[in-house]
């Protein structure tokens, strides 16, 4: 049978942004795929250096809409680095019980999304009225659903009041009935499960090899979180598991996740029950110090890394940013070979993806005859393997 190309891409039903992907094919089962980023570039690094320090934190939180906490406290980490800002311990605590609330509705919107693509809608909108709970409660505390403006540089700018602290009890103990019941169905349910099992796998070296991060890695038996390989926040003094899995499919990835919002729940109870008093926040100066810094951090998707620079003045000299997206992007390609069509949109779905934190732009500027080129970050690098 010949082969044949098709395209999904850059806008497609079954993208719910848009990125460009070229399948080879032979008959319905993908030979290869040729991914092509760069289509929601925002200009967010280059940004960030026309803003001031406070500013640029509420850029960085709209980096992504899912993660806004996770890059927005991995910035300010950074920053805090250069600085040598202490962060109070209170303060440290809040953060950690916003990383994992938002942990969870990031898992709660993977489980819904993964049933959607296969057909499992009513999975879907149990999961999506679930997370409707973690969403409330986030406003509750900080006023808002999805950029929670709950950073700013050396602390949180909100506390918790005993209220809020109740409303947190309340809604655990929703999310613990069912997280159980999610569990049985991802895991159990006919439907749900022989659609997953088998499909997109890569192996624990493979994972290895890709530099895949965050619960891709951990479903392929990949043993490793920040939270407690490199520790921020108040990870160091927070008991907790770490959840693997060894298949390194789908259903393997479904297993991770809801296994993490297990221990997100341990995570806030311990939060809750051990919240010390004190401060939220230490003064930080206008002008940063000279330096650079490199700040790590687990958000949902995996490992996200933010490279902040000073110059000494009010506004970032340079600030890279690496999401999980990225870093994961590879083992879509990897696991799309030999599976047929029908299986495309739930493996791209399958690393829970962020294409408006992953992509970005080059701009090329040849100084002695002025020319200047913009290139996506594939096409460069295109360029320079030839």
């Amino acid at each position: 049978m010949s082969d044949m190309e098709i395209p999904v891409g850059p806008q497609h039903p079954a993208l719910k942004e848009p990125e460009s992907f070229r399948f080879e094919l032979e008959g319905e089962i993908v030979k290869s795929v040729d991914i092509r980023l760069g289509y929601v570039h925002r200009g967010i690094e280059r940004a960030c250096q026309d803003r001031t320090w406070v500013q640029a934190v509420y850029l960085i939180e709209r980096i992504c809409g899912i993660c806004s906490h996770s890059h927005t406290t991995c910035f300010c980490q950074a920053v805090e680095d250069i600085a040598g800002l202490e962060v109070p311990r209170r303060a440290r605590y809040i953060r950690s019980l916003i990383g994992e609330m938002e942990r969870i509705h990031s898992h709660l919107l993977w489980l819904g999304l993964a049933g959607h693509e296969v057909g499992f809608d009513t999975l879907f909108m149990y999961a999506w009225r679930d997370r409707e709970v973690i969403l409330d409660a986030l406003e509750a505390i900080s006023g808002n659903r999805v950029n929670y403006g709950m950073n700013t540089i050396g602390g949180v700018r909100r506390d918790l009041t005993d209220r809020d602290v109740e409303e947190l009890r309340s809604a655990i103990r929703i999310l613990e009935e069912r997280v159980g019941y999610y569990t049985d169905v991802a895991l159990e349910e006919s439907t749900f499960r022989n659609r997953l099992e088998g499909v997109g796998k890569i192996t624990k070296q493979q994972a290895i090899d890709l530099g895949t991060v965050g619960p891709t890695a951990r479903a392929a038996g990949v043993n490793v979180d920040l939270r407690r390989d490199d520790p921020y926040a108040a990870y160091d003094e927070i008991p907790f598991n770490v959840v693997t899995a060894e298949a390194g499919d789908l259903l393997a990835a479904a297993e991770v996740r809801l296994g993490e919002i297990r221990e997100s729940i341990g995570i806030m109870k311990y939060i809750l029950d051990n919240l010390p008093d004190g401060p939220i926040a230490v003064k930080a100066p206008r002008r940063i110090p000279p330096g650079e810094a490199c700040s790590r951090y687990e958000a949902p998707r995996g490992e996200d890394i933010h490279y902040v620079r000073s110059s000494g003045g009010d506004k970032p000299e340079r600030v890279k940013v690496r999401a999980p997206t990225l870093a994961n992007i590879n083992a879509v390609a990897e696991s799309m070979k030999g599976v047929r069509v029908a299986d495309i949109p739930i493996i791209i779905a399958g690393i829970d993806p962020c294409f408006s934190c992953t992509d970005r732009m080059v701009r090329l500027e040849d100084r002695i005859s002025g020319r200047v080129e913009v290139l996506r970050w594939q096409d460069l690098s295109r360029r320079y393997r030839r």
